[in-house]
């Protein structure tokens, strides 16, 4: 077979598309101008404690945005931000979302081209949109309050920048816990000179839900997490049949709930249970099919988009080789099962037979579990019945210690390294998460120099694990140097990474799990 690394129809849009709205029509451009808001307030909060608190980032130095972008224009799109009825596994809920729909088509473009995304809030309250992953500059970052003014409802923002690194990543808010909602999608950079050798590309996006399920919504599972009352574990009655007890990681082989056996360092997956687990916008009862064109290699793209939940993902009988990790290239390496926390991102290769197979996601640490079917056009098997957990799951799990960087990928900027610490600090009981003891903004800030190398030990002080996520920057992992944005900080552990300041701005590290963020794990980040 002549492999051309075709894109399969289910999670791709051509490097030319536009982004779908809930009806299937293109959505044009609003035109607003460019990198400027009718909003002219500071109000937000770089992320933290809800849109309208009405409390300022911390102060720091002005940071020259630079130029605009110019060069070719690889993908317009507009975000329409607002309340929406969605149907999502069999339910109609009401939430919010971009364009009145759950994305599952990436917007995509070719490294080096510019993006140009309108970003029209018709939400009761401020809003922002993060790319997740992207080295842009760093006025179209999406911190409000700190790279941008918070977009005000009714107004309009318009992000115009250059990717300028190919690879798995996407987007969402950074206001509050709006990004526990329907407010994201996927983002594929594409590598001109990469040759392929795999016949179809697929993004695979998961993510946890509740909003308009069981009463909840994400506000309210925060102040109760905050106020010390129920931590948002309840509500499991309306979960999709497939989420169940029978779809929990580790009731087979007790893998993900086995405190130190897990590759989360807890047999505590997370603060909230969810009633439902999406994979492309489908519940584990309605899932979506992937339909590729033949048996052979296919390319996926994943990506954990949820607010605080970790999978544990597998194809059934088959064997996943990961070749990146945060859209960074890794020397290979085979496996059964990876565990993909919130904010990374995992590209892996799959020789596919004929027949049509599981990918599952099991939420490790917690109950709950999603799937989808692999197919092949050429066959006429019967879909795998539900629930029914494959037993890869249990077997050979990704060692992330094993990856190593490509030589391409490996971080340059050599010399000595300036030693910083970064405490990770809070408990459950009191909901107080922080860095270095304070929430933020009153967290101590990391001050670095334009093209300085430091080494960071990100040093967990609390019982649970932490994904923590650097804006505008990659690092490289001490010990492998495998390039990430993203990183798992176990309970009572550390972890050290080396990071090249190349990129100025004001940018913020912090915690992944949208709970922990809101409740304020980040700090500021400034390099000048």
């Amino acid at each position: 077979m002549t492999r051309k690394a075709a894109h399969a129809r289910t999670g791709v849009v051509g490097r030319r598309g536009f982004l779908l709205g809930a009806a299937g029509g293109l959505v044009g451009l609003s035109g607003c101008g460019f990198g400027s808001s009718s909003n002219d307030g500071m109000s937000g909060m770089g992320g933290m404690g809800g849109a309208s608190t009405g409390a300022g980032a911390s102060s720091g130095p002005t940071i020259d945005a630079g130029p605009a972008p110019t060069g070719p224009v690889g993908a317009r799109v507009t975000l329409r931000a607002g309340a929406s009825t969605l149907e999502l596994a069999g339910r109609r809920v009401e939430t919010w979302a971009f364009n009145d729909s759950y994305f599952t088509e990436p917007v995509r473009l070719r490294a080096g081209e510019r993006l140009v995304a309108d970003l029209v809030n018709a939400l009761s309250q401020e809003t922002t949109v993060h790319w997740h992953g992207v080295a842009l500059r760093n006025a179209m970052d999406g911190l409000p309050g700190m790279t941008q003014p918070p977009v005000a409802p009714g107004a309009s923002f318009r992000y115009d920048f250059v990717a300028p690194h190919p690879g798995t990543y996407f987007f969402h808010p950074h206001v509050g816990t709006q990004g526990d909602r329907a407010l994201l999608g996927a983002l594929v950079v594409d590598d001109p000179h990469e040759p392929g050798g795999y016949d179809a590309d697929v993004v695979v996006l998961l993510d946890d839900w509740l909003d308009g399920i069981d009463g909840r919504t994400p506000d309210t599972v925060l102040e109760a997490l905050k106020s010390g009352g129920s931590s948002g574990m309840g509500g499991m009655s309306g979960m999709d049949s497939t989420t169940g007890m029978s779809g929990m990681s580790g009731m087979s082989g007790m893998s993900g709930m086995g405190g130190d056996s897990s590759p989360l360092g807890s047999a505590d997956g997370g603060d909230v249970a969810y009633p439902l687990h999406l994979l492309n916008g489908h519940g584990g009862s309605d899932p979506t099919t992937i339909r590729l064109p033949r048996p052979g290699r296919v390319r996926l793209r994943l990506v954990n988009a949820a607010a605080d939940t970790a999978y544990r993902v597998a194809v059934d009988q088959h064997v996943m080789r990961v070749t990146h990790a945060d859209g960074w290239p890794v020397m290979p390496v085979d496996t059964d099962a990876l565990v993909i926390g919130m904010g990374e991102r995992y590209d892996v290769l799959v020789d596919v037979r004929d027949g049509a197979w599981q990918l599952y996601a099991a939420a490790e640490g917690k109950p709950g579990a999603v799937r989808a079917v692999l197919r092949t056009a050429t066959s006429t098997a019967q879909a795998p019945p539900a629930p029914l957990r494959p037993a890869a799951l249990d077997r050979r799990l990704l060692d992330d210690a094993a990856l190593m960087p490509t030589d391409a990928a490996r971080l340059g900027g050599g010399g000595g390294a300036r030693q910083i610490s970064v405490n990770l600090t809070g408990s459950m009981s009191a909901y107080d998460w922080g860095i270095g003891g304070a929430p933020y903004p009153a967290a101590p800030p990391l001050n670095l120099a334009h093209g300085e190398r430091v080494r960071v030990r990100m040093m967990n002080h609390t019982t649970m694990w932490h994904p923590m996520h650097l804006h505008g920057h990659t690092f490289a992992l001490v010990g492998s140097g495998v390039r990430r944005d993203t990183v798992r900080v176990r309970p009572m552990s550390v972890v050290a990474f080396d990071l090249v300041a190349d990129n100025p701005g004001r940018w913020m590290l912090h915690c992944h799990n949208a709970y922990h963020l809101a409740a304020g794990m980040a700090c500021d980040v400034t390099v000048a």
